[in-house]
């Protein structure tokens, strides 16, 4: 008996460490949305049908003036950017968010010639998104934050230095969905009524994704939903 629970133990301790890697990874957003994805059918915009769960993936276009990101000084419907400082206590650490800031703009998808209106609103909260990190800068004790990065932080009017003039460990990140991006947007599908015409686009109508009180919108740019999307048709 001794001898199987010399064995038991070191099994039930591997299968816990491979069961909390599981539920990580399966409960991580990005696997959500892409679960989340998979309950759109992918369609051709001209065969949108209202009211369906439609998924469709393409290029990026602008509605309006659009933002600019802080780092990378990139054109973008949508951003994310955090910046982090490492905070010692005792014998350990941990990041604290120093700066937190979200947003995001009506956009068009546009693929074969045809367009799609997407209007997710920050405020109503009716869309859930996953943007993959298109930039990171760190500085530290030995490195010094790059003029660009000392720019951002001076924006922000974060200190890069503590009171004795070292250089505290902070760390920015940035993601965004740029101008002429391949994204994918899953949503309600309908048609809509132009009242004012857009340039270059010479119908009547719209096709449009859209939210409603039982389903958001899904905005991602990780390149696997396309994959999703191609494997579907």
């Amino acid at each position: 008996m001794l001898q199987n629970s010399e064995f038991l133990i070191p099994t039930l301790i591997t299968i816990a460490i491979a069961t909390i890697i599981f539920l990580v990874i399966y409960f991580s957003k990005k696997n959500i949305i892409l679960r989340k994805l998979s309950k759109f059918k992918p369609k051709r915009i001209t065969q949108f049908r209202t009211n369906e769960l439609t998924k469709v993936s393409g290029k990026v276009l602008q509605v309006e003036k659009p933002f600019v990101a802080p780092y990378s000084k990139r054109k973008c419907v949508a951003y994310i950017f955090e910046v982090k400082q490492k905070v010692s206590t005792g014998k350990s650490s941990h990041w604290k968010t120093l700066v937190k800031k979200e947003d995001i703009q009506d956009f068009f998808i546009e693929k074969d010639g045809e367009l799609v209106m997407v209007k997710p609103s920050l405020e109503s909260s009716n869309y859930y998104s996953y943007m993959v990190e298109d930039k990171s800068v760190n500085s530290g004790t030995f490195n010094t934050p790059t003029p660009k990065f000392q720019n951002v932080l001076d924006d922000f009017g974060i200190q890069s230095e503590t009171w004795l003039g070292f250089n505290k460990t902070l760390k920015y990140s940035e993601r965004i969905i740029e101008i002429g991006e391949t994204i994918t947007v899953g949503g309600v599908a309908k048609w809509k009524v132009l009242n004012e015409p857009i340039e270059g686009y010479h119908y009547s109508k719209i096709a449009a994704l859209e939210s409603n009180d039982t389903q958001n919108l899904i905005i991602t740019d990780l390149p696997k939903a396309i994959e999703v999307r191609r494997r579907n048709l």
